[in-house]
């Protein structure tokens, strides 16, 4: 049974693109102890714990889970920051594998911002909600032919480089027609709030913009 700890160092490894091989290496220990440690609750040892954070260039608190409950980055910036502008190719390759975005609109209680799992989906922005909620009632205008262009944020902070990247998709957002949700439920979208959220929204990028933030 995979502990909490085990949990993250996979989660870690796997957003670097690390093997397990990989990462004992980069951390000198065997593949089969980290292996272990990933798929069993144990505790290890202090050092132990260091070389796997150093490895994975995060904290050992990180690894611990201490920062669960504070927003990302609260650390100073880099001495010598680069932002640079991403074009739309790589705008579409940072966000192509999914995960949680920030959907942002003007709702009928003023301008709202809410996470939510996405997939791009045929080029196209996929994601679910409850019927009934804010977003649903955002656009069922009763307007023939109005479109509702709404924001869509997705970013990756590394607190341990000081870098990072945020993409910014604008465009229309239009409720998955009944036609149309067999292909769209292909999408795979998995919300993590769980609960009935069987109403999906499809964006449509007509802009996007990125920037990378990064050092010398």
């Amino acid at each position: 049974m995979t502990g909490d700890l085990g949990r993250r160092i996979a989660y870690h490894r796997e957003r670097r693109g690390l093997t397990r091989e990989e990462l004992a290496e980069r951390a000198a220990m065997a593949p089969g102890y980290i292996q272990y440690v990933e798929e069993h609750p144990d505790t290890i040892a202090t050092g132990a714990l260091t070389r796997l954070a150093g490895a994975l260039g995060i904290s050992p608190g990180e690894l611990l889970g201490g920062a669960a409950d504070r927003p990302p980055g609260p650390g100073v910036a880099r001495l010598t920051p680069v932002l640079e502008k991403l074009d739309r190719d790589e705008c579409l390759r940072l966000i192509a594998p999914g995960g949680i975005g920030r959907v942002a609109f003007a709702g009928p209680d003023g301008p709202t911002v809410l996470p939510v799992n996405y997939k791009l989906h045929e080029g196209a922005l996929v994601f679910r909600t409850a019927q009934g909620g804010q977003m649903d009632r955002t656009l069922r205008t009763g307007l023939e032919g109005v479109e509702v262009k709404i924001g869509f944020e997705v970013d990756q902070i590394d607190e341990a480089r000081r870098e990072g990247w945020s993409v910014l998709v604008q465009g229309p957002a239009h409720l998955v027609e009944q036609e149309e949700l067999d292909a769209v439920m292909g999408a795979g979208v998995s919300p993590w709030a769980g609960g009935t959220r069987e109403l999906y929204i499809r964006i449509l990028p007509h802009q996007i913009t990125g920037r990378r933030i990064r050092g010398l």
